[in-house]
C-alpha cells in the first residue's frame, strides 16, 4: 500500500512523495507482546503513567516532539531506567529480574549518532561484545559479512575510525553493532536525525529493507511524521509524556483524538501542502 507522504525535508521533493507502507502484519492483540509497559512513570524522565505494548515482529513507531518523553521510554524498555512506579516486561518477564548482560545481548539499541568508541575501528565497534562473549573468529568474520552486505556498507569503511566515516557510514556501523549478537528485539533513538537530506533518504529505504528482511521486532523513536509512516505498522504518538494517540497512520490522520494530534499531523503536512 502507498501513500503520498515522507519527512517534509525528503530529496524526493514535494511533486514526488509517494512511498509504500510496511506491508501489514497481524500485531496488537493477536500474537504475544514481546515489549510491555504496564502503569509505567518515571518522574524525573517526565512520563506517565502510560500502557503500552509491542507485538512479536512489529515495527512501532514512537512518535512527539522534543522533551515528550521518547528516549526516556526506550531506555526504560532497555532496562537502563527503572519505572518510579508500574512494571516494564520482556517477554512476560519484570526486565528489572532478568540478567543485564543477558538482556542487552537480547536488545539490540542504536543510539543518536551512532555513538561509537572513537579509539576503535568500524570493525572494533561491531565486533567489541562478540570478542568479549569469545566467540570464535570464524564466526566472527562470518557475522560481520552477512551485515555489511545488509547494511550495504563499503569494504574499506570497516577499516576506518568513527572520525573519519561519514554520518551515513557511521550510522550504518551502528545499526552493525547493535546487530551483531543477532538480537530479538532492536531499539532505535532518532537514528537519521542528524543526517543530510539525500543521505537521509537512502539510509532510510536501507532500512526498512533490513527491517522486512531480519523480521525483528523494532522500536523506533523519531519526531518525523512521515519517517514514522514509511517504517511502522503502528505509531504512537507522545504528548507531554502520555500517549496521545495510538494506531495506524490512517487512524491517527483521518481520526485524530484531540486538537493536539491534528495539529501536530497539520503542521508537518502543511510546508508541503502550501507548495501545492
Amino acid at each position: 500500500m502507498c501513500k503520498d507522504l515522507r519527512g517534509a525535508h525528503d530529496p524526493a521533493g514535494a511533486g514526488s512523495l509517494q512511498t509504500c507502507a510496511p506491508a501489514p502484519r497481524a500485531v496488537q492483540g493477536t500474537v504475544p507482546a514481546v515489549l510491555e509497559l504496564e502503569g509505567v512513570a518515571h518522574r524525573f524522565g517526565r512520563l506517565g503513567p502510560l500502557d503500552l505494548r509491542v507485538a512479536e515482529g512489529e515495527t512501532l513507531a514512537v512518535l512527539g516532539p522534543s522533551g515528550a518523553g521518547k528516549t526516556t521510554l526506550l531506555r526504560l524498555l532497555l532496562g537502563l531506567l527503572a519505572p518510579d512506579q508500574g512494571v516494564v516486561r520482556f517477554r512476560g518477564e519484570d526486565v528489572r529480574a532478568l540478567d543485564p548482560a543477558a538482556r542487552r545481548r537480547r536488545i539490540g539499541y542504536v543510539v543518536q549518532g551512532g555513538g561509537l568508541f572513537p579509539h576503535l575501528t568500524a570493525e572494533g565497534n561491531v565486533t567489541l561484545v562478540a570478542r568479549w562473549l569469545k566467540w570464535p573468529q570464524e564466526r566472527i568474520a562470518r557475522r560481520l559479512e552477512q551485515l555489511q552486505h545488509l547494511a550495504r556498507l563499503p569494504e574499506g569503511a570497516l577499516q576506518q575510525y568513527p572520525a573519519q566515516l561519514s554520518g551515513g557510514q557511521a550510522q550504518r556501523v551502528g545499526l552493525l553493532r547493535a546487530l551483531m549478537l543477532d538480537p530479538e528485539v532492536l531499539l532505535l533513538d532518532e537514528p537519521l536525525g542528524a543526517l543530510d537530506p539525500v543521505t537521509r533518504f537512502d539510509l532510510q529505504e536501507d532500512l526498512r529493507t533490513a527491517f522486512e528482511q531480519l523480521r525483528k521486532t523494532v522500536v523506533l523513536v523519531t519526531h518525523d511524521l512521515g519517517e514514522a509512516a514509511f517504517f511502522a505498522h503502528r505509531i504512537a504518538l507522545l504528548y507531554q509524556g502520555r500517549i496521545a494517540q495510538e494506531g495506524t497512520f490512517e487512524e491517527l490522520s483521518r481520526a485524530p483524538a484531540d486538537p493536539y494530534v491534528a495539529r501536530f499531523i497539520h503542521a508537518q503536512r502543511a510546508p508541503l501542502e502550501r507548495l501545492r
